[in-house]
């Protein structure tokens, strides 16, 4: 049962109380829907991870803890969910923010692209004016894509976890009311499945 497996990975509340870190932050992190997995507390981490993994450079992960902090959802599953955006699927990600951005705005933008973005640790000071003038040059289609896909994203993720988590107790819960039955009836026709 994946739950069991997760279960095991997730500290418990003892060890969160004795963890130096975690103490810095008081009452905050010791929400119990931020480590425990429950239907709704998963599908929220979900959701906060799918919106916040479309977050421009390297503040996904932190983005996603403190909206989970805040919105008291699955702390863990909130930021490994924004692991869905990586190097690899980043650029059609934001190609179809950027498509869905125009078709929704109607425009389209006249600027290039700045192919100059140079995001080297040597010049650490220049990334935001870069990231910014890059911003600037997709123009308003992409922002606003950028964030109708993060909500979009988000909706989907939530309320296909809450959907899966339903399919999963429908099946669970069929499977031990047929096991009851074959254990009542031993010999019947039940058995036979």
């Amino acid at each position: 049962m994946p739950r069991k497996y997760l279960r095991r990975l997730l500290p418990d509340d003892e060890s969160l109380r004795r963890n130096r870190f975690v103490a810095v932050f008081g009452g905050a992190l010791r929400h119990p829907n931020l480590w425990h997995l429950n239907r709704r507390s998963a599908a929220g981490g979900m959701a906060v991870g799918m919106c916040c993994g479309l977050i421009p450079g390297p503040f996904q992960m932190l983005s996603a803890a403190l909206l989970a902090v805040v919105l008291k959802v699955n702390l863990p599953v909130a930021a490994m969910t924004t692991w869905y955006s990586n190097p690899i699927t980043i650029v059609p990600l934001y190609y179809a923010a950027y498509r869905l951005g125009k078709w929704v705005t109607g425009a389209g933008t006249t600027a290039s692209v700045a192919a100059d973005v140079d995001l080297r640790f040597d010049n650490i000071r220049q990334w935001l004016p870069m990231l910014v003038d890059w911003l600037g040059a997709m123009g308003e289609p992409f922002v606003i894509g950028l964030g109708l896909l993060a909500l979009i994203l988000a909706a989907v993720a939530y309320f296909g976890v809450l959907a899966a988590w339903r399919v999963y107790i429908v099946l669970a819960w069929r499977q031990r009311q047929l096991r009851r039955r074959q254990r009542a009836w031993p010999g019947s026709r039940h058995d036979a499945s």
